[in-house]
């Protein structure tokens, strides 16, 4: 009953986040460390009350897995500060077996699912950004292939001598094909970031944690462009200096968080022998 209650909880936490992503882009530090501290809570008065501390302690010890992971993540530049510390959040809600070896297999399987979605759902959204904006990544596209011939031709030249070379080895086709695309999915990759990612704001609508898309110069010293973002004091100096800045736009990732652990209680309703079936 209590694993129902959990779920139903977390399942309310990650609506708020996603809400609150897509309309400020941030998700509040609050909604992330009250599900921590609700969720641990929660396991903590129910062991005490059973004299049982097993309930407990998976909580804790899901906590400390998915803190190690969100540290890594974060520190990786692979999350935001929001993102990471959302996933430290739902460690002490993942844990819905009894036994650490159990939970661990869970772990596995959840963040499978989430990568997997997170992918996924990435890929959708940056094709809906390359429509959205397809006449001015068209137009970026042919500079950048005429600006980029030599990797282009030296990519050809590769791909060609690895087709003949496949010849004797069919495997090196696979290798000569993509070594071919390369190049065109570098330059698409770099022209979808500028023309989609960056925009441009006014310095009276910057949140902390914003990304400056490049360094800046404010009187006589230069404000670096940093995967931590911009603190309180930056701002303040940039809206006494400048009215816009360009700013880089990250994807907002929170519904990812949502549906892969959709899918996981779904799973895990469903019954366990599906957990070993992933594998």
């Amino acid at each position: 009953m209590l694993m129902i209650f959990l779920t139903a909880l977390a399942l309310v936490w990650l609506v708020f986040a996603i809400v609150s992503d897509l309309r400020t882009r941030e998700i509040p530090n609050w909604l992330n460390f009250s599900l921590i501290i609700f969720a641990l809570g929660i396991r903590f008065f129910d062991s005490l009350f059973n004299a049982n501390w097993n309930f407990f302690m998976q909580g804790v010890f899901g906590f400390v897995v998915f803190f190690i992971l969100a540290n890594i993540l974060y520190y990786g530049r692979f999350f935001a500060g929001g993102d990471a510390k959302l996933l430290m959040a739902l460690g002490p809600i993942i844990p819905f077996n009894i036994d650490y070896v159990s939970n661990v297999n869970l772990f596995s399987v959840f963040l499978f699912l989430f990568f997997l979605s997170g992918a996924i759902y990435g890929i959708i959204v940056l094709l809906l950004m390359s429509i959205k904006n397809f006449l001015k990544i068209k137009r970026d596209f042919a500079k950048q292939i005429k600006k980029n011939k030599k990797m282009i031709m030296l990519s050809l030249v590769l791909s060609i001598i690895l087709l003949i070379a496949a010849y004797f080895y069919s495997l090196l086709f696979t290798l000569a094909v993509l070594i071919f695309i390369s190049p065109y999915l570098v330059i698409y990759a770099k022209i979808v970031d500028n023309v989609c990612m960056v925009v441009k704001v006014k310095t009276s609508q910057l949140t902390e944690g914003d990304w400056l898309y490049k360094d800046v110069k404010v009187g006589g010293k230069i404000m670096k462009a940093k995967w931590e973002g911009l603190s309180k004091k930056e701002i303040e100096i940039l809206r006494n200096k400048y009215k816009f800045v360009l700013i880089k736009r990250g994807i907002e990732f929170s519904p990812v968080f949502l549906i892969s652990f959709l899918v996981y209680v779904y799973l895990y309703i469903i019954g366990i022998n599906l957990w070993n079936s992933l594998w």
